[in-house]
């Protein structure tokens, strides 16, 4: 892309009052942004409004800071730095699952590894548009074969572990792991993608779709786990680079996720939690919806019960998953089972009494004096014993006081 179509498309997406909607409409009538603003006034309207083609005749003030940056940060691509791309809709290269959402993005900003060429790169390459081609090649047959893990900003210990476990069962499946880069169990599923990575690997582990622009990492506590991504996977924005993070972008980020994936899976939601629009856009394009459910006492359960109910398919474990998708793992069953009731095999034989205990736990969250009345075990020693536990990896305390038994990793 050349400076000048650059500056084109970003005073188009800057341009006040003409959204994506209004954006798609001009396009089709009048070609490349460029071609928009040759036209008059009176021709722009017969498109849009008043108001909206008076803006389209006034350069944005912010445009050149803008487009100056953004410049910069594309020549920036490659030479130990993560690859960048600008990819506008009616691109070749776009990806055509989002053709086929509600409002696809005007520009697709990408930073990623090895999968894409920057703009300064091709130039050099001879064959330029046959390398590109190839490089989104490899994207498309990465997304063909992907699935959306998203679920709770705050999981229960368990969740965090399962979707970490259930990504890197999938990764090592050779599918490709799409999230959001949220906290919770987006980070972990990130986390359990590039876990199933070999060390000379070039796969595309995973893709997260941010709120903001590519040039910030939110939350800034995900700034180490972003950059493997970059290095690993590929980091994909609508937003124009400086965007902070706006909490009405990431609702709408939800449907590149569903867009892009083939499949979604839910690890743990709330009733009111966004990964349930994950998940309904994702059953509106007529892909597979996966959920694991959890207990009935659970709030962070009640978003993957109700799915179920809705029609999501219930599943216990990764193969349950690849086995819907009709992919052949070979996964090991240490790998591909991540049900519940083999949490405790580590705790038999010599640790009868904590075996005893575990079982007297359950698998819900359970409060201290509950426990006692269960066991009968004197509250001295029913801490000791519940430490014990903790530190082996048994157990995890939740917030109030309870605790919960977990599976080990």
């Amino acid at each position: 892309m050349e400076r000048d179509e650059l500056a084109a498309w970003l005073r188009l997406t800057l341009s006040s009052g003409v959204g994506n909607e209004a954006a798609r409409k001009l396009l089709v009538a009048f070609g490349l942004p460029a071609k928009v603003f040759e036209q008059s006034s009176a021709t722009l309207q017969q498109v849009v409004s008043e108001k909206q083609a008076r803006a389209l005749r006034t350069e944005p003030p912010e445009l050149a800071a803008l487009l100056a940056h953004t410049w910069a940060w594309l020549q920036e691509s490659g030479a130990g730095s993560a690859r960048r791309q600008i990819v506008v809709l009616g691109d070749a290269n776009y990806p055509p699952s989002l053709l086929n959402i509600e409002d696809p993005p005007l520009m697709l900003y990408l930073l990623g590894g090895g999968e894409f060429i920057s703009n300064q790169a091709a130039a050099l390459i001879d064959t330029e548009q046959a390398a590109i081609n190839l490089a989104y090649n490899e994207l498309r047959s990465a997304l063909a074969n992907s699935v959306a893990v998203v679920g709770s900003r705050n999981p229960t210990p368990q969740g965090a572990v399962n979707a970490r476990q259930f990504a890197k069962a999938l990764g090592l499946a050779g599918l490709t792991v799409v999230s959001g880069l949220a906290l919770g169990v987006d980070g972990a599923a990130h986390e359990g993608a590039l876990d199933s990575l070999a060390p000379d690997s070039d796969r595309l582990a995973t893709v997260a779709v941010v709120g903001t622009g590519l040039d910030r990492v939110y939350p800034k506590r995900h700034l180490a786990l972003a950059h493997r991504i970059a290095q690993n996977g590929l980091l994909i924005s609508e937003y124009p680079l400086g965007t902070p993070p706006l909490p009405a972008n990431f609702p709408r980020r939800n449907r590149l996720i569903a867009g892009l994936a083939q499949a979604t899976l839910v690890i743990e939601a709330a009733l009111k939690s966004g990964s349930l629009i994950t998940a309904r856009l994702s059953a509106e394009q007529g892909k597979d919806v996966f959920a694991i459910p959890g207990s009935i006492h659970s709030t962070q359960a009640r978003g993957c019960h109700a799915l179920i109910k809705q029609g999501a398919k219930l599943v216990e474990s990764a193969q349950d998953v690849l086995e819907e998708l009709k992919i052949d793992s070979g996964l090991t069953t240490a790998l591909d089972s991540i049900a519940v009731d083999a949490c405790c095999a580590g705790a038999t034989g010599s640790f009868g009494t904590q075996t005893v205990l575990l079982d007297a736990i359950g698998f819900d969250p359970v409060g201290l004096d509950a426990l006692q009345a269960r066991c009968g075990i004197d509250t001295a020693g029913l801490q000791a014993q519940l430490m014990t536990l903790e530190l082996d990896g048994l157990l995890a305390r939740l917030p109030g006081g309870l605790f919960q038994r977990m599976s080990r990793g």
